[in-house]
């Protein structure tokens, strides 16, 4: 993956100010005809549509339908502006209506993470190691640790059963996006890929070689991305449960 493709890849302290709203607005110079929320619009509707790859102040200029130095009076350049895209569909928060529990808490978040990879294919594949906290995100944060306080675990262990769930849903979400790029890229369904390797597959079961998958039930691999989601996520969430219990027993 290219820094191009990777947050905090260009100037960290410009991208925090056009974050934050903390940018000077020039004094000089001609009325702008443009808004930093109309670019970073304009930026996710044109990766929404052709991916990271299309992403380039050209195409977003022209897909504003303006010269391209225009872009430039208000962001640096395209590692600024993804870090303000990423932050721009991650929000906003909506208000909290009534308490929930913290196991309903994470589910809500990991499937508002899913649902967002999904309106949102290049997101994942956006490396984060080192994300730029931005207001959405910070916003995103701050309630659903408000949510999980609750439980009366150390801040950190908050933190992390957060992070556990994120970082599954994600790669999960990566991998189901792949495999849907796959296919438009292809132009071969996943069921058309698996049932290419089929009759050598079938050949190599029955050699004898490797009997325990060989006596695997017909429809053991019959599952989708979707299923892997819930599979995964009851089962983190079930382990979290004992974290949780456990916590109030020693609390």
């Amino acid at each position: 993956m290219t820094t191009d493709h990777s947050s905090g890849s260009g100037d960290v302290s410009k991208s925090l100010e056009l974050l934050w709203g903390m940018q000077q607005r020039p004094t000089r110079g001609p009325k702008p005809g443009l808004t930093l929320e109309r670019i970073v619009v304009a930026a996710v509707e044109v990766a929404d549509a052709n991916g990271l790859a299309a992403l380039s102040m050209r195409c977003v200029a022209t897909h504003l339908g303006v010269g391209t130095m225009s872009l430039y009076r208000y962001v640096p350049g395209k590692a600024e502006l993804l870090d303000l895209m990423l932050d721009h569909v991650a929000g906003p928060v909506e208000a909290d209506d009534e308490p929930v529990g913290w196991r309903a808490a994470l589910e809500e978040m990991a499937r508002g993470i899913w649902q967002l990879c999904l309106d949102h294919p290049w997101y994942p594949q956006v490396d984060q190691v080192r994300p730029l906290l931005g207001p959405n995100n910070i916003a995103g944060m701050d309630r659903i640790i408000r949510r999980l306080k609750p439980t009366g675990l150390p801040d950190k262990h908050l933190t992390l059963m957060v992070s556990v769930v994120d970082g599954f849903v994600t790669a999960l979400a990566r991998s189901h996006v792949n495999g849907l790029q796959a296919e438009q890229r292809t132009g071969v369904s996943e069921e058309d890929f698996w049932a290419a390797q089929e009759p050598v597959l079938v050949k190599m079961m029955e050699t004898g070689r490797y009997p325990t998958l060989a006596a695997m039930d017909d429809d053991t691999f019959s599952f989708g991305y979707e299923e892997i989601l819930e599979f995964g996520l009851t089962a983190i969430l079930d382990g979290l449960a004992v974290v949780v219990e456990g916590g109030r027993t020693t609390g």
